[in-house]
Formats: structure tokens, C-alpha cells, sequence
């Protein structure tokens, strides 16, 4: 099921307003990169005026994967042992690493928090590109749908092919799963599960992937997350390093979750990142109600 839902934008971003946390003072901003704003907004205007498709693009599966070391190879055959897939049937090498990559964090961290991953409820991922990883999400959660959100879902590649048609891609033949364009901040679902692997919490981070500096409102996003999460349901959040999940967990913090646990996970198949992930749960006050 598709559907292109409306975005809202910021004409700019609130810095520092309405918390003394910290963390908001990496939203401060340069005069350069207001400028590099400036041009990503207006890219980001163009590729939601030309929504023009080439239609669904399909990765060719690898089948088999390359030799890799010893030490990758005894994670990825648990992993396919434990989890009963073998992402390879349906994607090319480079994308089944990378959902090996994720799907072994999800289980470090869950083993290493002492906690059973929460399966079978609605799931929604926050900021997922093209949902690349969408078949990691599926082998960790068991989710009864899932729900991929991503605001530039119209980002054209260098093949003309968008976002939109990689999506369709990879989520082609998973069950109960789509691919939403909308600003998670306005997006009204109720989920059991919400995820999001390395959301954005400085103007840093933002602007290199090429988004203006109105997306960047973090307290807009956490609040969002408390409002769609369901009782009893978790919010699972993925860091890059130590010093950015302090900054996110402010925010959080700030926005009325409560944490239920945290760990930097480092294995064999993650060497190539040079900041170690950080994982953390989260979820709704015991005397949350809903707003």
C-alpha cells in the first residue's frame, strides 16, 4: 500500500526554544551553513515538485555472498540460523551486509540489555531513506505491519530513479509494510514499536545529508514519538557514538521519555563506521495517560 501524505516544513528552525537542555546548543548554526541550508531547501522543494517515477527499481539478487572473514562469516551464519533468513535471496551483496550489519545490532543490544525484542505489534521506523534495511526490521520484530516514514521520499539518484522506487523495491512481497513521504512530526499513527537509526540532532548531521536546517527540530520529533507510541510500547533508537546519543537522550529525556537501557555495540561486521553505535530503549512514563 502507498500513499504520498503531506509535509509541513518550518520556515525556520527554533533553536533553543522551550528547553535549557544542553543538547540544543549543537543546533547552533553558522553563516555558511544557513547558506548550505538555503540551497538544500530549495532541492528539497524541487524533488517534492517533480515526483515523476521511473517506476519500482529492483536490486538483482547476489544469491550467494562474498568470502568474508572468518569472524563476519560466524555472525552472519547465526544470524541466519537464529532469525531464518538470508537476505542475499532477495538483494545485492552490499545491501544484504549492510541488513546484516543492522540486524546483528538489534540483537547485540537487546541480548546484551537482558531483554526479548518486542515482536508482533506495529512497527514504524522513522527517516528511512529508500527502507534499504526494511528486511532487518522484518527478521527482528516479527511486526504484525510495518510502516516506513521518510519527509524526502523524492530524492532522484544519480540512475533517475527516487527513493520512492527503491522503496517499492525492497519492501516488494513483505507483507503488511509501506512506504509513507511524510514529516514524522506530523504523522498521526499509533505504533508498538518506533524506531530510528541515527536521527538528527545537530545541524552537522542534517545539512551532510543534505536536508535545510527547518527539518532540524528534535524536541518536535521526540515529542512526536511519546504521542504515536501505544502503552507498554518501545521506542528503540540507534546513535552514531557516545557523544550524539548523550545529545539525543537530552532530548528525549526533555520530551518525557524514560530510558530503559543503553549500549555501544561493536562487532565484526560494524568496523567499517568510525563511531561505535549506540543503542538505546525507551519508553512511556508508567503514569503517561496520552496527551
Amino acid at each position: 500500500m502507498w500513499r504520498a501524505g503531506a509535509k509541513t516544513y518550518i520556515g525556520k528552525a527554533d533553536i533553543g526554544e522551550g528547553t535549557a537542555v544542553h543538547g540544543i546548543r549543537a543546533l547552533m548554526v553558522t553563516a555558511l551553513q544557513r547558506l548550505n541550508s538555503l540551497r538544500h531547501g530549495f532541492a528539497l522543494r524541487l524533488s517534492e515538485g517533480l515526483r515523476a517515477t521511473r517506476g519500482t527499481y529492483r536490486e538483482r539478487p547476489c544469491l550467494a555472498l562474498p568470502p568474508l572473514d572468518a569472524a563476519e562469516t560466524a555472525v552472519i551464519e547465526n544470524l541466519q540460523t537464529r532469525y531464518q533468513t538470508r537476505f542475499e535471496r532477495d538483494l545485492s551483496a552490499p545491501t544484504s551486509l549492510r541488513n546484516y550489519e543492522y540486524l546483528d545490532v538489534l540483537d547485540r543490544a537487546f541480548a546484551q540489555a537482558g531483554r526479548s525484542p518486542p515482536t508482533g505489534g506495529a512497527l514504524c521506523d522513522i527517516g528511512c531513506a529508500n527502507f534499504w534495511y526494511v528486511r532487518a526490521l522484518h527478521a527482528f520484530f516479527r511486526p504484525s505491519s510495518l510502516i516506513g516514514v521518510e519527509v524526502e521520499g523524492y530524492r532522484r539518484y544519480r540512475d533517475g530513479h527516487t527513493r520512492f522506487d527503491y522503496a517499492a523495491g525492497y519492501i516488494e512481497g513483505l507483507p503488511n509494510t509501506r512506504f509513507e513521504v511524510a514529516d514524522f512530526r506530523d504523522f498521526g499513527e499509533p505504533a508498538d514499536v518506533i524506531t530510528a537509526w541515527f536521527p538528527f540532532v545537530t545541524s552537522t548531521a542534517i545539512l551532510a545529508w543534505r536536508l535545510p536546517l527547518s527539518m532540524l527540530r528534535p524536541q518536535a520529533l521526540f515529542g512526536r514519538v511519546k504521542r504515536n507510541l501505544r502503552a507498554d510500547g518501545w521506542f528503540v533508537m540507534i546513535n552514531h557514538g557516545q557523544q550524539e546519543a548523550s545529545t539525543a537522550a537530552e532530548l528525549c529525556d526533555a520530551a518525557g521519555l524514560e530510558q530503559c537501557f543503553c549500549a555501544a555495540i561493536a562487532g565484526p561486521l560494524g568496523t567499517h563506521r568510525p563511531r561505535v553505535p549506540v543503542v538505546s530503549g525507551w519508553r512511556l512514563p508508567r503514569t503517561y495517560t496520552g496527551s
